[in-house]
């Protein structure tokens, strides 16, 4: 049976179901595993997993019997795929499992923040309401989302998957495409900086790379709505972290909500946890891809990746 490890099975949950991988091979699970462990936790092994944990050269060369890297995620930038190519060891990825997670939790953001539904629930439980002399609360005004403009940066399949949901609401999507190459003829593609002249509410969903690394600064922050919402569920070096913390505090725009940050976990001295006004951000630790439903496909996926691999299928490969 093949020899198959798990580098960080903690980044999956502690109620993930992991026995369907037994049936595969000879399972090792590491809860975690620090960059000086790698090297000598996949020396013998032919199949590894890995979601967060970086695989270099450095901590391959002597991994003599890997033959497939499962990455548990889309994103692959943590495997050095050149050298694995060099060495013949197979990459494969998971997409599409985390889809309509994503989508819920962009909305979940979007509610919390538009709705100030942070305030009304300490209203309630702080007894304010049991002192009032009116049946409802009206301090904190909230807008219906229909008939806004919603501007979408990266327009893959979360981003489209956001924008048809946006138009059920009322409202009407532009994108900007981060590559320049996709032309969906659903909706307006307009150029950033119209987008973010336009919109009520950014939502970003593209990947990390040298064309969206920094992507919104404070230049850029300076052009959108003071009334406007902006919503990062792609990766966390798209939006500048410095100038959206100094955005916030100058009142440029309304709000924002992160899911993702620069360096996760986040640095304690991150200027966004030392808002004058914490009430116009939210942040949650990098979840919204994982729903159960979404890391119960997860799973299945890595499963049928390896059983294609053993049958000497491709599935999935990425390089």
């Amino acid at each position: 049976m093949a020899k198959i490890c798990i580098l960080d099975a903690k980044t999956l949950g502690n109620d993930a179901d992991l026995s369907g991988l037994s049936k595969l091979g000879e399972v090792t699970v590491y809860d975690i595993t620090k960059p000086d462990e790698v090297a000598d936790r996949i020396r013998e092994q032919e199949i590894v997993i890995t979601n967060k944990v970086v695989l270099n050269e450095s901590n391959m060369k002597d991994a003599s019997n890997l033959k497939l890297i499962c990455v548990a995620a889309t994103g692959t930038n943590n495997i050095d795929l050149e050298y694995a190519k060099t060495r013949s060891i197979a990459v494969s990825n998971v997409a599409g499992y985390s889809t309509s997670s994503v989508l819920q939790h962009t909305f979940a953001m979007l509610f919390y923040l538009m709705e100030d539904l942070r305030y009304y629930d300490e209203y309630v439980k702080s007894m304010s309401y049991s002192k009032s002399d009116i049946f409802t609360h009206l301090d904190k005004p909230f807008e219906e989302l229909g008939g806004k403009t919603w501007g979408i940066i990266g327009l893959g399949a979360i981003g489209s998957s956001v924008a048809s949901l946006a138009k059920t609401f009322g409202c009407r999507v532009v994108y900007y495409s981060t590559t320049g190459k996709n032309n969906n003829l659903q909706y307006e593609r307009v150029e950033l900086d119209e987008l973010l002249k336009q919109s009520d509410i950014v939502s970003i969903h593209a990947p990390l790379n040298d064309k969206t690394r920094n992507l919104i600064d404070y230049k850029r922050l300076q052009t959108m709505k003071k009334s406007a919402i902006l919503l990062n569920l792609g990766r966390g070096g798209i939006v500048n972290e410095l100038d959206l913390a100094k955005a916030l505090d100058d009142d440029l725009i309304r709000g924002a909500a992160l899911d993702v940050l620069e360096i996760e976990p986040v640095n304690p001295d991150n200027l966004l946890l030392n808002l004058k006004n914490p009430d116009k951000l939210l942040i949650t630790p990098h979840i919204a891809w994982a729903s159960v439903q979404a890391r119960k496909r997860l799973i299945n996926e890595l499963e049928l990746n390896i059983k294609a691999f053993l049958n000497n299928e491709y599935r999935n490969r990425v390089n």
